[in-house]
């Protein structure tokens, strides 16, 4: 797989590090496995990678599809996870897995004890979300619907079209530098990008076309 590519220079020599103190911050990112109507689970996987976009290792769990289990599952791979002592960040693609499975960002961060980002390629459409999630959860519908707006999404402009970001337990500006940092090529960020990769080798029957 070879080594992480070379250290940025600082001016007047010396490695560009990151608030840490580390040249390339370690993030877990997160994407689930294609399912279709009816399927009960999904698989989830996480890919640990040293930015912009050496691949450590890799997490793997499930969630149940139109769930509630979804952060519970997050914090225990990552807790767990021996890759998590040196790790700054944990990326999500969208802040939903498995349909409506959402996830609870403050809850995330502060069960694992690190910034949480989600990233989409465009905002969602709220007011379809809202309707979905009364057919889908009934009386749970509220407190799901509570924890996509709790953390507004903001455009990150990383190409023509901005993508989509939200964030808990650190600032925009934070945000904005760690994903920055995990740019490789194109405008999406190479561990959400290696994640939803691999998610798709596990899907449940034909793999559809890669987004990322």
């Amino acid at each position: 797989m070879g080594a992480p590519p070379p250290a940025a220079m600082a001016p007047g020599g010396g490695e560009r590090k990151d608030r840490s103190g580390k040249p390339h911050p370690r993030v877990f990112a997160f994407d689930d496995a294609p399912f279709r109507f009816g399927q009960a689970e999904t698989a989830l996987v996480g890919a640990v990678v040293s930015l912009p976009g050496y691949l450590e290792g890799l997490v793997k769990g499930s969630v149940t599809v139109d769930g509630d289990e979804a952060t519970e599952t997050l914090a225990r791979l990552v807790s767990t996870s021996r890759f998590r002592p040196a790790s700054q960040a944990i990326l999500l693609g969208g802040i939903s897995l498995g349909g409506f499975n959402v996830v609870d960002l403050a809850a995330l961060n502060r069960r694992t004890g690190l910034p949480v980002v989600t990233v989409t390629r465009r905002p969602p459409d709220f007011a379809a979300m809202s309707r979905a999630l009364e057919r889908h959860a009934g009386n749970r519908a509220e407190e799901r619907e509570r924890r996509w707006k709790e953390f507004p999404l903001f455009p990150f402009r990383s190409g023509p079209k901005p993508l989509w970001v939200a964030c808990a337990g650190l600032d925009r500006e934070e945000a904005g530098a760690l994903l920055r940092k995990s740019l490789v090529r194109g405008s999406y960020p190479e561990p959400l990008r290696l994640a939803h990769r691999i998610a798709a080798l596990l899907a449940d029957g034909p793999v559809p076309k890669a987004r990322a």
